[in-house]
C-alpha cells in the first residue's frame, strides 16, 4: 500500500488546504423502508368427484385460512365465459383498499354479481422445454388443438421455447394462426442434446465387475503357477491380470468423466429451465384475467444446486397469481424414473458386494456417489418436480398418457370456470416466511384446486423473490426501521457511464467472514449460510432492480480459522436508465438471523454527448498488484497494473493512513480533441476549504482517462467532508462529489 500511495503522490497535484472551523453535518439516517399491505388474490377451481366444474357457490361456502388462521374474504365472484370478475365486496359494503385500516370488520355476506358482462380475456403462456422427437410430436398435436379450441373465447396466448436460453416465438396475441405457426416452430426445432448416460454407467459398472473377477482369478493362477515353478504360466497369468487392471483403470477414468460432465449438464439444464420459467411468469403479474402457464416437459432437472432455486418459481407464480399446468410430453412411459434409479443403484450394489466377497472393496466412494446420483434421479421423475410445480400453484399434472389434448380441455375448463376472491392478510408482519394457504368448502364431495401459499415479503413488482432472499428482505425491514446494524457490513453503488453503456452501475458490498456464524454438525466439517441482496429503488421507492448472492459455505473444520480471516466481496454490474436511485444493500446471516442494511445514493446522469462524462468519485481503500494475465482483462477498477478496492463508507483513520487517495474515470465529449482539465475541491458543511486544478493525461486506447491522485490528511480534523471533482474541456464541464469521514 505504501508503494501504491507513492505512485499516487508522484502523479498527483499539490493541494492547497485552508483550515476552517465549523459544525459538522451529522450522518443522514437511512430512510425507513415503506411497506404496503398486499392484497392476496385467489383463483379457485371447484370440481365434483367426476371432475366437472361446480357453479353456484357463494362466499359463505368458502373458508380461507392462512397459516391456520381464518381470513376475511373481501371480494368474491364466479368467472365464466360470459362474465368477468366484478369487485364485489363480500360483506356488501364499500371495498376496503389494502392501505385502509379496517376496524370492527363485519361478517361476510355474499352478494351475487350484478349486470354480468363478457369475461376478461385470459392469458396463457405455452412453454416448451427441451423435448425428444417423440415428445415434440405429442406436444405439437396438443398445442395445435389448444390454439384451435382454447383460444376460441378470445384469450391471449404467447409461445416460448426453452433450450440453453429462453426464446419468445410469439408474444401474447389473440391471433390463432400466429400461435399455430409459433407452436410448429417450437416443436420442430431440435434442441441441445441432454441424453442419459445411465446405461453406459451401468455397462461400465458391469464390465468393471467382470474385470475384478479376472484380476482375482489371474492373480490366483499366477500364484499357483509360481508355486509349481511354471514360469511361463505365471507370466501369462500376470500379463492377463495387468491387462485387466489397465482396462479397469481406463473404465474408471471414463466413469469419472461421465459423472462430472453429466453433473455440469444437469446444472446447466436445470438453471436454464428455472430461470426461463421465472422470466415468463413475472411479467404476467400485473395482467388482468385468468393467468395460466402450460409447461410441456419430460421432467425437471433438479440437482442439488438447482433445487434451492425451485421454490422461487412456485413463489413467483403464486405472487403473480399464475397457475401452472404441467404436461409430461413423454406420454405413456414404459419405465419410470424410479425404475431407472433402482437399476443403477442395484448395479452399483452388486458390484460392491462382489468386490467385498473377493476382498477388493474399492467402491465405497463411487457407491456413495451413486446414492447421491439416485436421489437426483428420483427428483427427475415427472411426478416429483412437475407434479409439485403444478400442485403448489393451483394447476395439475397431465402424465402417463399419449392423449395430451384431453388434458388441455380440462385446463381450458379451469380457465373459464373458476371462483375469484381476495383477502388482506390479518398478519401484517412481513417476516419473509412462507405462509400456507388452505381453502375449505362446506361440501365434502367437492375438490378444491388453488395455490398453496406465498412468501411474506415486500412486493418486488415483476422481480422474482428467491427463497434465500425472502428472509433477508424481511429482516432488513426491521433493521431499517430501527436504524441498527448488527453485522459489520459496508457497501456502495457507483456509476461508470461508458459510451454505449451510459447506465453502467457497480454495486459493491464487503464484510469480514468472521462476522458470520459457522456451525459444525460433526468434528470434520463446518457450514455457514448467509446472503447479500441489493435492492435498487427509484425515487418513488419502488424496487426496479434486484441482485443477490447466496453463500452456503462448507469445508474441512481444520480450515475454519483461516477462512474466518478472509472477507466476502459482493460485486455486481447492472444497467439503469437516467435518474436518481437509492441502493439498499442487505447482508443476512441465516443461522442466527443477524442482518445489516444500509442505503447508498446513486445518480445516473442523462446522456449528453456534448459534455464530458465522469464516473463516481471513488475513495481508495487499498490496491493490489495484478498478474500479467489479469492485467489483460478490462474492468472498471483496474488502474494500470493495479486493482483498486473502493472505500465503501468506512471512516478514514489518520492513525492508519497519511494520505487520502481517490480514483476517477473520465470520457471526453463526442468529437472533442481538447485535453480535459480537472478541478478538485474539499468542502465541509457546503463551505469550500480548499481547491486546486490541473490537466488530465491523454485518453487511452479505449477513449477514456483513468486517473488517481491523493492528498495529505495531516491538517484534516475529525469529521465529515465532501470531495468534489470537476472535469472540463473548456466549453462544457461535469462535476461529481463523494463524502468521506476522517477519524483520529
Amino acid at each position: 500500500m505504501k508503494q501504491f500511495l507513492s505512485l499516487l503522490l508522484a502523479i498527483g497535484m499539490s493541494f492547497s488546504f485552508v483550515n476552517r472551523t465549523g459544525g459538522q453535518t451529522p450522518e443522514s439516517q437511512d430512510d425507513v423502508v415503506r411497506f404496503r399491505t398486499n392484497e392476496v388474490k385467489l383463483d379457485i377451481v371447484v370440481k365434483d368427484k367426476k371432475g366437472r366444474p361446480v357453479k353456484g357457490l357463494t362466499a359463505a361456502d368458502f373458508e380461507v385460512l392462512e397459516d391456520g388462521v381464518n381470513q376475511q374474504i373481501r371480494s368474491f365472484n364466479f368467472i365464466n365465459r360470459e362474465t368477468r370478475p366484478e369487485t364485489v365486496p363480500a360483506n356488501n359494503a364499500a371495498l376496503t383498499t389494502p392501505e385502509t385500516k379496517q376496524t370492527n370488520p363485519q361478517p361476510s355476506t355474499p352478494v351475487p354479481p350484478t349486470n354480468p358482462v363478457r369475461a376478461t380475456p385470459g392469458v396463457t403462456a405455452l412453454v416448451f422445454d427441451r423435448l425428444s422427437p417423440e415428445a415434440r410430436s405429442l406436444a405439437k398435436k396438443a398445442g395445435l388443438a389448444y390454439a384451435q379450441e382454447g383460444m376460441a373465447g378470445g384469450d391471449f396466448t404467447g409461445v416460448f421455447r426453452i433450450d440453453q436460453a429462453l426464446s419468445t416465438l410469439q408474444p401474447f396475441t389473440d391471433n390463432t394462426e400466429l400461435v399455430k405457426v409459433a407452436i410448429d416452430n417450437a416443436t420442430s426445432a431440435t434442441g441441445s442434446s441432454y441424453g442419459s448416460t445411465a446405461q453406459r454407467s451401468r455397462d461400465i459398472a458391469d464390465r468393471s465387475s467382470v474385470l475384478d473377477s479376472q484380476i482375482t482369478s489371474s492373480a490366483a493362477g499366477a500364484m499357483s503357477a509360481g508355486g509349481g515353478r511354471d514360469s511361463a504360466g505365471a507370466a501369462a497369468a500376470g500379463q492377463a491380470a495387468g491387462a485387466a487392471a489397465q482396462e479397469q483403470a481406463l473404465l474408471q477414468m471414463e466413469s469419472n468423466i461421465i459423472t462430472q460432465f453429466e453433473a455440469l449438464e444437469r446444472d446447466q439444464q436445470g438453471f436454464a429451465t428455472i430461470n426461463s420459467l421465472l422470466a415468463v411468469i413475472n411479467p404476467m403479474r400485473n395482467l388482468p384475467g385468468r393467468k395460466t402457464l402450460i409447461f410441456f416437459s419430460e421432467g425437471l432437472q433438479l440437482p442439488t444446486s438447482v433445487q434451492a432455486k425451485f421454490p422461487s418459481v412456485i413463489s413467483a407464480a403464486n405472487r403473480a397469481n399464475v397457475s401452472i399446468y404441467a404436461m409430461d410430453a413423454a406420454g405413456l412411459r414404459t419405465q419410470s424414473g424410479a425404475a431407472e434409479s433402482a437399476r443403477e443403484l442395484n448395479s452399483l450394489a452388486s458390484q460392491r458386494l462382489n468386490q467385498q466377497g473377493r476382498g477388493t472393496d474399492r467402491a465405497s466412494g463411487p457407491y456413495m456417489k451413486a446414492l447421491e446420483r439416485n436421489e437426483e434421479l428420483l427428483r427427475f421423475d415427472p411426478r416429483s418436480g412437475l407434479g409439485s410445480l403444478a400442485d403448489q400453484t393451483g394447476g395439475f399434472l397431465i402424465h402417463d398418457t399419449n392423449d395430451l389434448t384431453t388434458g388441455l380441455r380440462r385446463i381450458s375448463d379451469d380457465m373459464h370456470g373458476y371462483y375469484f376472491l381476495t383477502y388482506v392478510p390479518s398478519n401484517s408482519d412481513f417476516n419473509g416466511r412462507f405462509r400456507q394457504i388452505s381453502v375449505k368448502l362446506n361440501h365434502a364431495n367437492y375438490e378444491v384446486q388453488t395455490r398453496k401459499g406465498y412468501y411474506a415479503v415486500e412486493s418486488m413488482g415483476q422481480l422474482p423473490v428467491l427463497e434465500y432472499e425472502a428472509p433477508a428482505i424481511a429482516a432488513a425491514r426491521n433493521v431499517a426501521a430501527s436504524n441498527s446494524k448488527s453485522l459489520p457490513f459496508v457497501g456502495s453503488a457507483l456509476s461508470f457511464p461508458e459510451p454505449g453503456k451510459p447506465g453502467l452501475s457497480l454495486i459493491v458490498g464487503e464484510a469480514p467472514l468472521s462476522a458470520f456464524s459457522f456451525s459444525s454438525s460433526d468434528t470434520k466439517s463446518y457450514a455457514s449460510d448467509f446472503s447479500v441482496v441489493a435492492l435498487v429503488r427509484d425515487q418513488t421507492d419502488q424496487v426496479v432492480q434486484k441482485l443477490s448472492q447466496h453463500y452456503p459455505l462448507t469445508g474441512p473444520l481444520d480450515n475454519l480459522a483461516a477462512v474466518k480471516k478472509g472477507d466476502v466481496l459482493f460485486y455486481r454490474e447492472t444497467q439503469l436508465p437516467p435518474g436518481k436511485y437509492s441502493v439498499e444493500l442487505i447482508a443476512y446471516d441465516a443461522q442466527n438471523g443477524k442482518v445489516s442494511s444500509r442505503r447508498s445514493p446513486l445518480e445516473i446522469p442523462s446522456v449528453d454527448d456534448t459534455k464530458p462524462r465522469l464516473s463516481t468519485v471513488t475513495i481508495i481503500r487499498r490496491a493490489e498488484r495484478l498478474s500479467p494475465e489479469e492485467q489483460k482483462r478490462d474492468q472498471p477498477f483496474r488502474f494500470g497494473e493495479l486493482l483498486i478496492y473502493p472505500n465503501l463508507g468506512e471512516p478514514i483513520r489518520k492513525s492508519a493512513a497519511k494520505e487520502l487517495a481517490f480514483f476517477i474515470t473520465a470520457w471526453p465529449a463526442k468529437g472533442s480533441t481538447s485535453p480535459l482539465q480537472v478541478g478538485m475541491e474539499i468542502l465541509q458543511n457546503h463551505r469550500s476549504l480548499g481547491k486546486t486544478s490541473g490537466q488530465l493525461p491523454a485518453i487511452d486506447e479505449q477513449g477514456r482517462i483513468k486517473y488517481a491522485s491523493s492528498f495529505p490528511l495531516d491538517k484534516f480534523q475529525p469529521g465529515s467532508y465532501e470531495l468534489k471533482i470537476t472535469v472540463s474541456d473548456g466549453q462544457n464541464s461535469t462535476s461529481r462529489s463523494t463524502n468521506f469521514t476522517v477519524a483520529p
